[in-house]
């Protein structure tokens, strides 16, 4: 009889973020409320246990990648970023999210890799972070690995939030997780929501995810059958 215990068995994971680690999330710039934030940690922690990387698409500042990567800590795995860190349609110069601060001077560019890669390491998780910094699709282009969780949150236009969900949603393992943040089913939040909120109903309408838990607008879904 074999006897030996793996890691998840000899040390039990978190269910929620130590002081510190949720201090420095709610510290780093971003725009997830904190109830999503424990919500995106929680399904990152019970993701963790199928032993594989977990994938953030749209890291922005580095904000939610805390939470995934302290995760990705604790089950012995890897967080993954996918971000080309030049922002998304509505943190350029004269829309209501840009932030001055995230621009490069010399180019005049949005450039959030600085801020990400400072926001990790002030809270001591740059080693357990591979940054890939190019766009989604031709990420995904060239992915051929499970993963245990896929969380978009990247641009919100149709041609984006489509294109993260066909790339990555195929590369979740069974049992697996599916993570849509910024998902509004009202009409007046067309930009902001409504793109996600398409995604998350085609998810549904697969038959491959069932969904888990609703918090505010963090879906988290389940990969239970094929054909995404």
């Amino acid at each position: 009889m074999d006897t030996r215990t793996t890691s998840q068995e000899a040390r039990p994971l978190p269910t929620a973020p130590e002081p510190g680690i949720l201090a420095a999330f709610e510290a780093a710039k971003g725009f997830m409320p904190v109830d999503e934030g424990l919500a995106l940690y929680a399904a990152a922690v019970e993701a963790g246990r199928l032993g594989l990387p977990l994938l953030e698409i749209g890291s922005y500042c580095g904000r939610s990648t805390i939470l995934l990567a302290d995760a990705a800590r604790a089950a012995g795995v890897t967080a993954l970023t996918v971000d080309h860190h030049r922002g998304s349609e509505e943190q350029q110069p004269g829309w209501d999210y840009h932030d001055p601060e995230t621009v490069d001077p010399e180019l005049g560019l949005m450039d959030t890799l600085p801020t990400f890669r400072r926001t990790l390491h002030r809270a001591g998780l740059e080693d357990h972070v591979v940054a890939l910094v190019g766009r989604s699709p031709r990420v995904a282009a060239l992915w051929t690995a499970p993963l245990a969780l896929a969380f978009i949150d990247g641009g919100h236009t149709d041609e984006h939030a489509t294109a993260d969900y066909e790339g990555w949603a195929p590369h979740i393992a069974d049992g697996g997780l599916l993570v849509i943040h910024d998902v509004f089913p009202d009409p007046a939040d067309e930009f902001t929501g409504q793109a996600p909120y398409r995604v998350y109903l085609r998810a549904l309408a697969s038959g491959a995810f069932t969904e888990i838990s609703v918090t505010g607008s963090l879906r988290v879904l389940r990969r239970t059958g094929a054909g995404v």
